[in-house]
């Protein structure tokens, strides 16, 4: 081992040891191949394995008459006060992008593995004022985790929101619905005609943003939609 192998293991050592890293879920010490979250938590977290049936799933029977969708994907199940609410809360809240990239490699590795093709991937936009305040789109650092599996290339540009709206957390399903309605517009969407585009986003309760976000990608000539989302809500 070099001396400058043998400095560096040392110093990270040392780091270790006054700054300890612990799981995000269940507060336990991590071990070094472990990032965020503990194996014994990620074996743990409630696994959707809608990769095996990515067109008859949860997701396809909450959005089914609301959107036309391909495929959809989800890595877990969703519900409050739940390991996966707190993970995602950490992502979203907390700036852990690390952990939003590692979620984004897991759900990869999901999709890699039901061998479907698709062209792009689109993460679910921000409002610029909100993704100015946060620092961050949480959906962006999941979509970099997913291209790191798939090596699609990720798309910012087209998809916009164009109205900031306010929290979905405390809204009933109709609520969330008139809020997000018509918030989105696109940006040289020709850029996507006859494409298979993969949607983006870290959790899917009542479905309502992403029906505005793929009513408003349908309207792009020769366009197929699927998604992906890290969690969604049991019906």
């Amino acid at each position: 081992m070099s001396i400058s192998t043998t400095i560096k293991s040392a110093s990270e050592s040392l780091f270790d040891l006054f700054y300890p890293q612990n799981c995000v879920s269940c507060g336990t010490h991590l071990f070094k191949n472990e990032i965020e979250v503990c194996r014994l938590c990620l074996k743990r977290l409630p696994r959707t394995h809608f990769e095996k049936r990515p067109h008859d799933n949860v997701i396809s029977a909450l959005l089914w008459g609301r959107c036309k969708v391909e495929y959809s994907y989800a890595l877990y199940y969703y519900r409050k006060g739940e390991r996966v609410q707190k993970l995602l809360h950490s992502v979203k809240y907390k700036g852990n992008k690390k952990l939003g990239v590692l979620l984004g490699n897991e759900l990869g590795k999901s999709i890699l593995s039901s061998e479907q093709i698709f062209d792009v991937i689109i993460p679910v936009p921000l409002h610029q004022l909100k993704q100015r305040q946060r620092g961050y789109n949480q959906s962006e650092v999941i979509a970099t985790g997913i291209n790191e599996i798939l090596n699609i290339p990720v798309n910012t540009s087209v998809l916009k929101r164009a109205v900031h709206t306010s929290t979905q957390t405390k809204k009933s399903r109709f609520e969330r619905w008139q809020n997000v309605e018509s918030i989105f517009n696109m940006n040289k969407a020709e850029e996507l005609r006859n494409k298979h585009i993969l949607v983006i986003d870290d959790v899917i309760t009542t479905g309502s943003t992403m029906e505005a976000c793929i009513n408003t990608l349908s309207k792009i000539d020769g366009v197929k939609i699927s998604l992906a989302t890290i969690a969604c809500a049991y019906l």
